[in-house]
C-alpha cells in the first residue's frame, strides 16, 4: 500500500468513526429529549373574561 492509499484509509476511518459518534449522539438525544413535553397546548379559554386585579 502507498503512502497515498495509506492516509485515504485513514481519512475514510476517521470520517466513519465520526459517523458512529454522531449517529450515537443523535439516538441518545432522541431517546433522553424524546421523554419531554415541549410545547404542550395552553388551555383554551373562550367567551370569559378574566378578572385581574390591577391595585
Amino acid at each position: 500500500m502507498t503512502r497515498t492509499e495509506e492516509v485515504i484509509a485513514n481519512a475514510l476511518a476517521v470520517v466513519a468513526s465520526i459517523r458512529e459518534a454522531r449517529e450515537r449522539d443523535a439516538e441518545r438525544r432522541k431517546q433522553v429529549f424524546g421523554k419531554i413535553e415541549i410545547g404542550r397546548q395552553l388551555p383554551k379559554i373562550k367567551g370569559r373574561q378574566l378578572s385581574l386585579d390591577l391595585h
